[in-house]
């Protein structure tokens, strides 16, 4: 039960998206730079640095609705989404997006916990700055968005099925084309 008064029918962060808006647009217009927008990382890799960093702050609704995003992002590859989860290092997952798991490992522990170590292993890997900067920033952000999810007691369903529906929308049309469905038109353009 949410710790607030959060719209009905509306699970984990789209609830608390819809119940204050003015917060939501920018919210949903970071996640759709870092996770949807241009980037030499492929949707379907961000999206598991962020199913990843949810799954280690033990956040069932992002981990569950951004690995459904994952996976359609990635052909339906439902078992690779749950081995990054709980196995990356043995996931058929490319070198560079390991190490810039390590990377978003490190920063869900704390932002100080990234290791030069790691960010050489990542360059080494052929990771760019971007991508390492980009890998920072989503993990930093999801722990607030986990924080954020946890934090309010939102509905958090079981119901597979429905985020995996969900999933597949987001993948095809993005964040914020996807929140218009719960966000006044003024606020969500």
């Amino acid at each position: 039960m949410a710790h607030i008064q959060l719209p009905e029918g509306l699970p984990g962060i789209r609830g608390a998206m819809a119940f204050r808006p003015e917060t939501a647009k920018p919210l949903n217009e970071l996640v759709e730079i870092l996770l949807h927008g241009p980037n030499s990382l492929t949707p379907g890799e961000r999206e598991l640095i962020a199913t990843y960093v949810s799954t280690q702050n033990d956040c069932y609704y992002c981990q569950t609705i951004h690995g459904a995003i994952a996976a359609a992002s990635l052909g339906d590859d439902e078992a690779l989404v749950q081995k990054v989860k709980f196995d990356f290092q043995n996931a058929s997952i490319s070198d560079k997006l390991e190490a810039l798991l390590v990377i978003a490992g490190q920063v869900q522990k704390g932002g100080k916990n990234v290791t030069s170590d790691a960010v050489a292993d990542a360059r080494t890997a052929g990771a760019t700055d971007m991508e390492i900067h980009d890998t920072v920033l989503i993990a930093a952000a999801f722990c607030m968005y986990n924080r954020y999810v946890d934090g309010l007691g939102t509905a958090q369903p079981r119901d597979e099925a429905m985020y995996r529906e969900r999933g597949k929308w987001i993948a095809r049309d993005g964040y914020v084309s996807v929140s218009k469905e719960y966000l006044p038109a003024d606020v969500s353009r």
